[in-house]
């Protein structure tokens, strides 16, 4: 793990616990150094990013369980972190967009941490390639089709199943009582319609849900903040919704 805190802050912070994305295969704590900057400083919150296990080397649900792990450390251990245990979210990007929603199930399922919030940036939510977007977005945009096959098959390995709520969250048979959201997707994204599905069912499922799409950029701006102006609107605006959450 990291621990970031915004400068000159004291007494029990809230926290963001952050997940990065990389297909579930690549990245670490360094390739979204900057972001965990960026989201603590914007949010006013100590960030804890984990450095989860990877594919291939560590298959589903290894990087769950190491992520539910941090989570509920948090919780415990709040105390000594000098953050708040009854102000906690989750958030990540891609693969970590996908195991901050995990992790919001399986507090909920398991009796684990109450949450406030859940912040999702381009998620992956499900193992299927039938969308439109994935259609009209699979190759040309940065993340294509054929990488997010690559990344599902490192993950999930031979005789794990795609369809597991814990690998994708969009096919959990109930969303209901989970902590409200904000979801962001690209409109150059393989990724975008699943990001939107999951919005639309947190909704239906009565969860406050935020939901904003970043017209003319392709996956994941948060990693862009510093040259894609859209990037920079959208880690705000995760900073501006969490502040509210941390704040009710």
């Amino acid at each position: 793990m990291r621990v970031y805190r915004p400068v000159g802050t004291v007494g029990p912070m809230p926290v963001l616990c952050f997940i990065h994305g990389g297909g579930w295969v690549l990245m670490d704590l360094d390739s979204h150094d900057p972001v965990c900057r960026a989201l603590s400083n914007a949010a006013a919150c100590v960030v804890v990013a984990v450095d989860y296990r990877l594919a291939p080397e560590a298959r589903f649900p290894a990087a769950v369980d190491d992520c539910f792990a941090v989570l509920k450390w948090i919780s415990e251990e709040a105390e000594s972190l000098g953050v708040d245990s009854s102000r906690i979210a989750v958030g990540g990007d891609s693969a970590g967009g996908n195991l901050a929603a995990v992790m919001a199930l399986l507090s909920k399922r398991d009796n684990g941490p109450s949450l406030v919030g859940q912040v999702l940036h381009c998620p992956v939510t499900d193992y299927s390639f039938k969308t439109k977007s994935y259609r009209d977005n699979s190759d040309g945009y940065l993340l294509t089709q054929e990488a997010m096959r690559w990344f599902w098959a490192h993950y999930l390995g031979e005789g794990s199943d795609g369809t597991d709520t814990l690998a994708s969250p969009l096919q959990a048979e109930s969303l209901t009582g989970l902590p409200a959201a904000l979801v962001q997707t690209a409109e150059f994204d393989p990724l975008l319609d699943e990001g939107r599905a999951y919005a639309d069912r947190l909704r239906e499922s009565g969860v406050s849900v935020t939901y904003t799409e970043y017209a003319g950029v392709v996956h994941d701006p948060w990693l862009m903040f510093g040259v894609v102006p859209k990037g920079r609107q959208a880690v705000d605006e995760a900073g501006a919704f969490l502040r509210h959450r941390f704040d009710g």
